[in-house]
């Protein structure tokens, strides 16, 4: 590999990265856009135009578990099977014509008209959410905003959409956030298999009764329509619909919970700006895609080099990995005037947060939906909201994938 510049040592694990990784990118960006990390054994892209080009590549695949998982001993891949079983049929990590096929036929069922039909639901959970911590603290006191609000919002959305009774909430956030530990997490440490393959049998069998369910007797939901949906034919296997099942529960709340409570701690960075989106709800549309652009909820999207090519003297060659760091792209200021404010009614490209092409995020209109529902209520709600602990003390994932708060304590007042 080429020699990079001596002193940019990426480490997506570091304290000061993931609490503030946007200085270590504009650094990348203007020295070293194409990065060869070693810490990472892959190479690390970080502005716009770049970042987008690779998302619209061919010649580059997102098939990254299945050759990661065909290298593991026997033994190792027994240690977790269901999560070979289940996530290597996640059409996210397919490339055509695998992908192409899912994403048809979920593209049926989980369409901009289903989303769109969620509105009511998650503008009745806002305010059902709201009305709990009101009767918990009155007009002032103490609120962790992930664990009361951003956490359970979007998963209650998703759970509505597929028939997952409310009642099983805590249930299936435990099961997710278990899960995440392999997809997500940066944490070295080998219990993390154990509990993310227990949680993904758990999944799994909780979706396989839900499924056998809606054969015996179909509901107005979302999963009925998966059952028994048919194209020419083409149907999705029993091991398809239960991994669809869990990739849009998994998908459909992690990165929005983290687009929910991002997007607030960063209006409360722009008290202006929040004021603006308090008093103009007209401006939510837009205000939502400069949020998602500022501080979105995925710091990364990954793929493997297929052909050698080159990409501003590098050389990249086939089976290498190749992170590409959205929230670096998103603060291109070639792409982007003054990136690192945030400006409400900004016009301009097209933010990567969901990524761009044929993998772009397939919910995007539902997470874009819940933004627009939940920030304008809640910044309604309360006319004074503070941090509760000074933001050097907040603790953010520790994941490349994933950009969240573990936690947003706030002192709020009606």
């Amino acid at each position: 590999m080429m020699d990079t510049t001596a002193d940019l040592d990426f480490r997506p694990d570091a304290p000061g990265f993931l609490r503030d990784p946007f200085p270590l990118y504009r650094r990348l960006r203007q020295e070293d856009p194409v990065h060869w990390s070693p810490r990472l054994k892959s190479w690390v892209l970080t502005r716009y135009d770049d970042v987008k080009a690779v998302l619209l590549d061919k010649e580059v695949s997102s098939d990254r578990l299945r050759p990661y998982f065909a290298t593991l001993p026997g033994a190792e891949a027994a240690r977790i099977a269901a999560i070979v079983r289940y996530l290597s049929r996640w059409m996210v990590f397919r490339d055509p014509p695998e992908h192409t096929r899912l994403r048809r036929l979920t593209g049926k069922v989980f369409h901009l008209q289903s989303m769109h039909a969620m509105r009511p639901v998650a503008e009745e959970l806002v305010q059902w959410l709201l009305a709990a911590i009101d009767r918990r603290i009155g007009k002032r006191g103490r609120v962790d905003f992930v664990a009361d609000f951003a956490g359970p919002l979007p998963a209650l959305v998703i759970m509505s959409m597929l028939g997952v009774p409310k009642e099983e909430l805590a249930k299936v956030k435990r099961m997710s956030d278990e899960m995440a530990l392999f997809i997500g997490s940066s944490r070295m440490s080998r219990d993390k298999y154990e509990i993310a393959e227990r949680a993904t049998r758990e999944m799994a069998a909780f979706f396989a009764e839900l499924i056998q369910d809606r054969k015996r007797q179909a509901k107005e939901d979302l999963l009925s329509q998966l059952v028994h949906l048919e194209d020419d034919g083409d149907r999705l296997s029993e091991d398809e619909l239960v991994a669809t099942c869990i990739l849009l529960l998994f998908a459909g709340h992690e990165t929005t919970t983290n687009h929910i409570a991002n997007g607030l701690l960063s209006l409360l960075r722009f008290p202006d700006e929040l004021a603006e989106l308090r008093a103009d709800d007209a401006l939510a549309p837009r205000a939502i895609e400069e949020l998602l652009r500022y501080d979105g909820p995925s710091g990364a999207q990954v793929r493997i080099v297929k052909v050698e090519q080159e990409l501003r003297g590098r050389t990249l060659r086939p089976g290498e990995r190749v992170f590409l760091m959205l929230n670096a792209a998103n603060r291109d200021p070639e792409a982007y005037d003054e990136p690192d404010r945030l400006v409400l009614g900004r016009d301009g490209v097209a933010h990567l947060t969901f990524g761009f092409g044929m993998h772009i995020c397939l919910g995007f209109p539902l997470a874009r939906m819940e933004g627009q529902v939940a920030l304008p209520a809640v910044v309604r709600r309360w006319e004074k909201i503070a941090l509760a602990v000074p933001e050097s003390r907040l603790e953010w994932l520790n994941s490349m994938v994933f950009r969240g708060l573990r936690s947003l304590p706030l002192d709020v007042s009606r």
